[in-house]
């Protein structure tokens, strides 16, 4: 009797061998092996995706339109910001962060981690350069300027018109158009415009918008000291009222050179003579057109001048200019200026080469001189 309870205590049950049960235990096993040996593999990717990469200093990498994950990944590699294209992959696998790739220029820091590469990609926030056109050039000029930046891309078919451009600093992208930038230019131009224009003092003799740039060109032209923009142009502005000619030295240059340049050497007798439609010592009022693209500084000095009466300026000196109501007044003044250019001419004689100047003045014409 006991040995008939130890048989049926150690017989195996008929449901273990069941095939079912067989097949299941099995099922089981591989997927905890499956858990196991995933696990171990997304410790080993989060790990490192995690971890510093390879880069050895801060780079820029530009990534190509239409590039799918594994290129990027590929080009990632082979510049050195990641050190595995496949544990980048994986990486935005999980991130769900495949479709979200945007191409561009991008800034990687030194040790960057497959994480932080990918988070900068995915946020699109792409390396920007300052373009920084200076008030005053003539169209032909910005377009100069234009294609001599490297990051900017296409070639400018005409120049803009003249004075139809805002100078200023721009951020772009590489790989930005000139004709873009141009375009976008106008559009701030137009949009600085129409709002200096709507708060422009009441009484101005000009007719339009068009006019103020014509003049605002002419202003920043007579003067690099933003304090003194309000002055000259209110000496312009009288000028304008009073019917006088405007007497500017940079319209008789313009006439000459149309923009395309500087005019180098002085201005001749026969300069100030010669009747060129831009030369306001020749004509009446305003020149047809402008004479450059001012600032906004510029343009808002034109549409709310200093409260002024003078109609004359010429330099002081020092960079700046001296301002007079009347002849006799302005006439003393150039008196003044024509007695420190003779004492800078002497100096400079005295001076031995390669030494500073003494006064640091700078030579300058007299505008407007009657």
């Amino acid at each position: 009797m006991e040995d008939d309870v130890a048989t049926k205590q150690t017989r195996p049950s008929r449901r273990a061998h069941h095939p079912l049960i067989i097949v299941g235990n099995a099922i089981f096993t591989l997927l905890l092996v499956a858990i196991v040996v995933g696990g171990g593999a997304f410790w080993v990717v989060k790990s490192s995706f995690d971890s510093p990469g390879p880069l050895p200093a801060d780079t820029n990498v530009v990534i190509p339109n239409q590039s799918g994950v594994m290129d990027i990944a590929e080009l990632l590699e082979q510049k050195g910001v990641i050190s595995d294209r496949y544990i980048f992959v994986a990486g935005a696998f999980g991130e769900r962060a495949t479709g979200k790739l945007k191409a561009g220029e991008y800034a990687f820091a030194k040790a960057a981690t497959p994480q932080q590469v990918l988070d900068t990609i995915v946020s699109g926030k792409v390396v920007e350069y300052d373009v920084t056109i200076p008030e005053g050039l003539t169209s032909d000029q910005i377009v100069e300027r234009l294609n001599e930046s490297p990051v900017l891309t296409g070639t400018v078919r005409q120049p803009p018109r003249e004075g139809s451009l805002l100078p200023e600093t721009y951020k772009v992208t590489r790989g930005t158009t000139r004709e873009e930038l141009l375009k976008r230019m106008a559009r701030e131009q137009q949009r600085a415009l129409k709002e200096i224009w709507d708060a422009r003092s009441p009484n101005l003799p000009l007719k339009s918008p068009d006019e103020l740039v014509v003049l605002a060109s002419i202003v920043e032209k007579e003067t690099g000291i933003a304090s003194e923009r309000p002055q000259v142009a209110a000496v312009f502005v009288n000028r304008l009222t009073k019917k006088m000619r405007l007497q500017s030295d940079p319209t008789i240059i313009y006439g000459i050179v149309r923009g395309k340049g500087k005019l180098d050497r002085p201005i001749t007798k026969a300069d100030i003579l010669a009747p060129t439609p831009f030369n306001t010592y020749a004509i009446d009022g305003l020149p047809p057109g402008p004479i450059g693209n001012p600032g906004k500084a510029s343009l808002e000095a034109v549409a709310n001048p200093a409260p002024i009466k003078a109609v004359y300026f010429v330099a002081d000196g020092s960079g700046g200019h001296v301002f007079a109501e009347s002849l006799n007044e302005h006439n003393k003044n150039v008196a003044k200026w024509r007695q420190l250019e003779q004492k800078q001419k002497q100096d400079s004689a005295t001076t031995p080469a390669g030494a500073a100047g003494t006064t640091g003045a700078t030579p300058s014409t007299v505008s407007p001189s009657q």
